[in-house]
């Protein structure tokens, strides 16, 4: 989902950073929300640093292949979400992302607003659907694949939607353009395939090994019904 260096430059750049303003508003939001509903702060600082180091360690180590306009990444955003909710989720997204360009991939950095709104944008909307979707008295170690499916497409079409969006504002829609951009949105999908199997696996280790798991160190959600 990296932006590519080159894609969006000169004065279109500003809109980027318009964009990234509103996503780090989405990022308070979803910190402020963690923080009415989580037990103790330090609970949400732990999870956010688990969060950025998965982050960092997904984009650097998981496989990414380069597809029409950008690239295709296994980010795991959902999974993120149900494990350690949106708020640090939001936050290990943006820090990840930051780090990795620091220290790995700085010809991304002027790309980073574009790319932290890619990211943060689909995790607010997955928050807001799962909040209406996952009953409250349902934790989110029993939801169901539909849901996990609903939520993963949630996301990476989000993604895919904001990919084509930055695509077409630099280049437009002449014909190449469009073929790359209809090429990077096909391979990606295929994420979808595979993100909700990772999301229950994960969710059915969660509930073998509850002792571990239910802690600070992840969402209240990810054991218990909504307060």
């Amino acid at each position: 989902m990296h932006i590519e260096p080159g894609a969006v430059d000169g004065a279109k750049l500003a809109l980027s950073y318009a964009t990234a303003a509103l996503s780090f508003g989405l990022v308070a939001k979803m910190v402020r929300d963690d923080l009415t509903s989580s037990k103790t702060p330090i609970g949400l600082a732990a999870r956010s640093v688990m969060t950025t180091a998965l982050v960092f360690s997904f984009f650097e180590i998981l496989p990414h292949h380069p597809v029409g306009v950008s690239e295709v990444h296994l980010i795991l955003g959902s999974t993120l979400f149900l494990m350690f909710g949106a708020g640090a989720a939001s936050i290990g997204l943006a820090l990840g992302l930051l780090l990795q360009g620091l220290f790995f991939a700085p010809f991304d950095l002027p790309q980073y607003g574009m790319n932290v709104t890619t990211l943060i944008v689909p995790l607010f909307g997955l928050s807001r659907i799962a909040n209406h979707m996952i009953p409250r008295k349902t934790a989110y170690v029993d939801v169901r694949y539909r849901d996990a499916l609903a939520l993963s497409t949630t996301y990476q079409g989000g993604i895919v939607a904001w990919v084509a969006f930055w695509a077409l504002y630099g280049h437009g829609f002449n014909a190449d353009n469009l073929g790359n951009v209809a090429a990077f949105g096909a391979a990606y999908m295929l994420v979808v395939v595979v993100e909700p199997l990772i999301d229950l696996a994960v969710l059915a280790a969660a509930k073998s090994w509850r002792t571990a798991t239910d802690n600070h160190l992840f969402s209240d959600r990810l054991h218990h019904a909504a307060g």
